[in-house]
């Protein structure tokens, strides 16, 4: 008998709206406390503390969230003075550029992007001096084959 292949729909991946916190898109399907994370500025412990203080259930998923509580949850975070988003990386920034300008020992470190905190340089710190420059004779691959 020929039977014809069709293809399987995800049932689980039903179109629901994601979310919207702070202008950010947080998932749907995850906890609220694994959700509020993706915000630039809010870890897991501010998120606990969040959630505690609005009285809701860290189990329950993003999806589920009324707007009461969507907008119970904006409005502590604004009044807790936490940093979110756009305002936290502008103080970062501003944070290296006040180092640099007064020419301090990290803000020259930054400057030259080498490790700030003491490490050493003469081996390792690849990530933040990025691949080796190699100094010396290279081949030419545009040079003709010698007879060997």
């Amino acid at each position: 008998m020929w039977f014809a292949k069709t293809r399987a729909t995800n049932k689980d991946k039903d179109n629901t709206l994601m979310p919207r916190l702070l202008g950010v898109e947080i998932p749907p399907n995850k906890r609220i406390e694994a959700s509020l994370p993706y915000i630039y500025g809010i870890g897991p412990t501010i998120a606990k503390r969040v959630l505690a203080e609005a009285s809701i259930d860290p189990n329950t998923r993003a999806k589920d969230l009324s707007p009461e509580q969507i907008s119970q949850i904006v409005h502590i975070i604004g009044n807790n003075g936490v940093l979110i988003e756009g305002d936290l990386r502008r103080e970062l920034q501003g944070n290296l550029k006040r180092l640099q300008a007064i020419n301090c020992y990290r803000g020259i470190r930054h400057r030259r992007g080498l490790p700030v905190r003491g490490q050493r340089t003469s081996t390792n710190a690849r990530t933040r001096k990025g691949p080796r420059k190699t100094v010396g004779v290279q081949k030419n691959p545009d040079a003709k084959a010698g007879k060997v």
